[in-house]
């Protein structure tokens, strides 16, 4: 396989130099993009994979990071999904595509899927509880279920933090997204002064998403860790733990809905393929490092929301603390058959 030497460097890099003179391009933000472009192209030739037939993508991503940067994308709080004149949905599929082993990945749990898709044509809503790994989350579900239900997994709206609709790298891949915009505990009092503002924006979307489950056949993936797994003090990638708050703010609100609503859990098994930093970060601009490996989905049974260990405590915290262990132990259980 032929390499690109440093006397003649891809297309994408000579765009990021010129990018860097234009100025529009900061420095730090050229160091992410051409460390994500190693990373990506060092993935792939692991796997005896050329960079060459991908090289449009990255220039393409390079044209809409240049978009955010001049002219930066305002997420409303309920932000649909752009398909048309450009298909963000679709690039972000095919950028995330060579990165997948499908060889190595696997999905279960598709009697489930199948279950809930037709709860949805019935027009009843689904919550999905479900872990969080990377920021290309939306995109691997798409592509592990593109075969068997691509509208399915489209048509997926995601509850969504602050970072996926304010990264300029982000944001292309989020445009093609469904998304609830919420700002999570982790960083609604950073800074102080923009509290009253976030705190009125997170009203808003959940009068919106109260509005979305009257409508009906909507399905809303949640993760009630409020933020993606990590590694532990043994290396380890744990599931985050699950906030018991969170699981009964939504399940009030669908006890709430005019439509019937189930809960489901999902569990994903997607972290070598771009892992979040160790720590978490308050500002903007985290590397990205990627790795092409297999990745994972399992859609577990219905939840009873009401039957579980700890139904029968008395004090409400503690009752909603064993529902929302209840929950997380189905989720790390469906992941830890991943790991053997």
């Amino acid at each position: 396989m032929e390499k690109k030497s440093k006397s003649n460097p891809s297309e994408y890099l000579l765009l990021l130099e010129a990018a860097l003179q234009d100025g529009w391009l900061p420095k730090k933000l050229k160091q992410i993009l051409e460390g994500f472009y190693y990373s990506y192209k060092e993935s792939l030739e692991s796997h005896n994979m050329a960079i060459g037939p991908y090289e449009s993508l990255f220039a393409t991503f390079l044209r809409l990071v240049e978009q955010q940067c001049k002219d930066p994308y305002s997420f409303l709080p309920y932000h649909q999904q752009i398909r048309t004149p450009f298909d963000y949905y679709a690039f972000g599929l095919n950028f995330l595509r060579p990165l997948v082993d499908t060889n190595h990945s696997s999905v279960h749990g598709l009697k489930n899927i199948q279950e809930i898709s037709s709860l949805l044509q019935e027009k009843e809503n689904v919550v999905l509880l479900a872990n969080h790994q990377t920021e290309a989350d939306p995109q691997a579900i798409g592509l592990l279920l593109e075969k068997d239900y691509p509208a399915f997994a489209s048509e997926i709206i995601f509850v969504a933090g602050e970072r996926v609709v304010t990264d300029p790298l982000a944001i292309p891949f989020s445009m093609g997204c469904n998304l609830l915009c919420i700002y999570s505990k982790r960083y609604i009092d950073n800074p102080p002064e923009d509290k009253l503002k976030k705190q009125l924006h997170n009203k808003k979307t959940m009068e919106l998403m109260k509005e979305l489950l009257k409508e009906g056949g909507k399905c809303i993936y949640v993760a009630p860790s409020g933020g993606r797994d990590r590694r532990n003090a043994s290396g380890i990638v744990e599931v985050a733990p699950f906030d018991p708050q969170s699981i009964e703010m939504f399940y009030l609100m669908a006890q709430r809905a005019e439509h019937p609503t189930h809960f489901y859990p999902l569990t994903l098994a997607t972290y070598d393929l771009l892992p979040p930093p160790q720590t978490v970060q308050q500002e903007l601009g985290e590397m990205r490092l990627t790795k092409r490996g297999g990745i994972h989905l399992a859609m577990g049974a219905k939840i009873d929301m009401e039957e579980f260990p700890g139904q029968d405590i008395s004090d409400k915290h503690a009752r909603r603390a064993a529902r929302a262990e209840h929950i997380h132990s189905l989720v790390d259980k469906a992941y830890q058959q991943f790991l053997t």
